[in-house]
């Protein structure tokens, strides 16, 4: 049976959409550490579950971060549109007599990319985190209604 989505390493790596650009594999090859297994770099880096919804006023991504600081985290915009979201998974420190018995958390490097649209105001971006949700908000620029866009007025003489 083969898995549907990027955790799992089945089929496509990651689904496309016309609104998100993501990014982890943006030189056609995953960044592996180490030399280690191929899906699990993949699957490390593509594992930040995010949400993006829009309102009146602002898009809004929401990102499930368990474990992760702040200080782990980088968020940017790049090529004037594009929002990148990145960071680290730390691993824990491993004491000499530990026994491990299952090990299910994801550990390493993850980035995401989203092309924002053109009504997206890159000056007023502001982001938190708070018990393992980053949210990123990105206010809209505010539109005139008197005249439509790409529209040259012409006087008559």
């Amino acid at each position: 049976m083969t898995s549907l989505g990027p955790w799992g390493g089945g089929g496509t790596p990651f689904f496309t959409t016309p609104f998100s650009s993501d990014a982890w594999d943006e030189y056609g090859g995953a960044i592996t550490r180490g030399g280690g297994d191929r899906r699990e770099d993949v699957a490390a880096m593509a594992h930040a579950n995010v949400d993006w919804r829009e309102t009146d006023r602002a898009h809004i991504f929401r990102v499930d971060l368990p474990g992760v600081k702040k200080e782990d985290l980088k968020v940017q915009v790049e090529d004037s549109n594009i929002l990148q979201i990145s960071g680290e998974r730390v691993v824990e420190k491993e004491e000499e007599n530990d026994k491990w018995h299952r090990v299910e958390r994801r550990r390493g490097s993850f980035s995401r990319r989203f092309r924002l649209p053109e009504n997206a105001n890159l000056d007023g971006i502001a982001c938190g985190l708070e018990h393992g949700v980053l949210t990123v908000e990105v206010p809209k620029k505010e539109v005139q209604q008197d005249q439509p866009k790409n529209v040259r007025y012409i006087d008559v003489a």
